[in-house]
């Protein structure tokens, strides 16, 4: 088998100070937090850690401290993508120096690049970086979908190119990546609310959001599905789906932050231009919240 990080990852939110400093603090608490509910691998520097508004400098610094907080105890991927080639690449290589186990690195976001641009991107990076890489297909975001005959390409020419990362709801889009890749190449929804589903098409678990709040119950539904317990592993995802949804009832990771901080985790301030919850919608979030406290 390729290599794989585990069946559910979480992409760490950056917990911040009110002068919108790291919360160094904060961050040693959340990071115990997510190892002692059931994280196999924690994804430091994504999306959902803020990268757009945090510096190089910064997602250096976190990531450094992240794994001395870990010492080992799961495995570390580094967010290293870029619309730049260039970029992607020596945040790529940073990564490797900096004792990441994996990178994830997303498909090139405001330039739409082609499907002869994206392989020429991620060919790039798996030519030049000595680790394993993780492809991120989120349109939504990028403006564009990667392809799956792309994926496929990429994952047949390049052994260190050993999962996707697909947060796209289209289902026949993981039908398609299963039929055309190698049985080894790996699938992570992208989506809390597909893991599921994509998982009934062999995908292999989840980059998640949802693990911050109640990672111990979605790794006992990716068990209990994988042990063939498919109408328990249902019950579960039902149970669990008012939280998916609610989480991204505003932009990730604003609510996430508001119910971490709900749990008395982290404070819930965002760098602009996103905007904390207010009153009302922390009412709306927290009753929700508040079925999944112990």
């Amino acid at each position: 088998m390729r290599y794989n990080a585990g069946e559910l990852i979480t992409a760490m939110i950056t917990p911040f100070k009110e002068d919108l400093t790291v919360d160094y603090n904060a961050l040693e608490r959340l990071v115990n937090h997510l190892i002692n509910t059931g994280s196999d691998a924690i994804l430091v520097a994504g999306t959902t850690g803020e990268t757009p508004t945090l510096s190089h400098e910064e997602e250096t610094e976190i990531f450094k401290f992240v794994k001395k907080t870990v010492n080992g105890r799961v495995k570390l991927i580094m967010g290293a993508g870029s619309n730049s080639t260039k970029t992607a690449v020596e945040s790529s290589l940073k990564a490797k120096d900096l004792g990441a186990d994996a990178i994830l690195t997303v498909v090139p976001y405001y330039n739409k690049p082609s499907q002869k641009g994206m392989y020429a991107h991620f060919s790039a990076i798996a030519k030049t970086v000595d680790l394993p890489v993780i492809l991120y297909n989120i349109p939504g975001r990028t403006g564009v979908n990667m392809q799956p005959i792309t994926i496929a390409k990429l994952a047949n020419e390049y052994k260190n190119i050993v999962a996707v990362k697909q947060s796209n709801s289209d289902l026949d889009l993981i039908s398609d990546i299963k039929s055309l890749c190698p049985n080894d190449f790996t699938i992570y929804s992208g989506d809390d609310s597909l893991t599921l589903p994509m998982m009934s098409l062999g995908a292999y678990g989840v980059i998640s959001v949802a693990s911050h709040i109640a990672g111990k119950k979605l790794k006992e539904m990716i068990s209990l599905f994988k042990a063939g317990k498919n109408t328990e592993a249902l019950k579960l995802h039902i149970e669990l789906y008012p939280l998916f949804r609610k989480l991204f009832m505003a932009p990730n990771p604003v609510p996430v932050k508001a119910a971490l901080n709900h749990l008395g985790l982290i404070n819930d301030f965002v760098r602009s231009p996103l905007v904390t919850l207010d009153t009302e919608e922390k009412e709306e979030l927290f009753a929700v919240i508040n079925k999944y406290l112990p």
